[in-house]
């Protein structure tokens, strides 16, 4: 069975750093694509980051240069790694696995399997 399972959430204030962890169980994050999404309240769930199989990275505008998506050699950990935090950040961050097909990367319809969520905030 799968599930996913973040940690990592917590209140920073702005300019601080968090790393998001997001622990795999049923499957490898060396198979399968994976992402982060947020979502704020009254907003929709928008894509942060993807990580593809075999490595390669995309970000949203609003992150690039100030997150990271990552994931451990084994393939059981996924990660995000937010620096230089702005209040904007602010939301519930779930991490996405097993991209369906046609795939769309910053789609959130098109991931199979979400984690419970994480809260993030980030003051000023």
């Amino acid at each position: 069975q799968v599930s996913l399972v973040e940690s990592g959430g917590d209140s920073v204030q702005a300019g601080g750093s968090l790393r998001l962890s997001c622990a795999a169980s049923g499957f490898t994050y060396r198979r399968w694509c994976a992402a982060w999404f947020r979502q704020a309240p009254g907003k929709e769930r928008e894509a942060v980051a993807v990580i593809e199989s075999f490595g390669a990275t995309f970000y949203t505008d609003s992150v690039k240069g100030r997150f990271t998506i990552s994931k451990d050699n084994a393939g059981n950990t996924l990660y995000l790694q937010m620096d230089s935090l702005k209040q904007e950040d602010t939301a519930m961050y779930y991490c996405a696995a097993e991209c369906l097909k046609p795939i769309v990367w910053f789609n959130h319809t098109r991931y199979s399997y979400w984690g419970q969520g994480t809260q993030v905030t980030v003051s000023s």
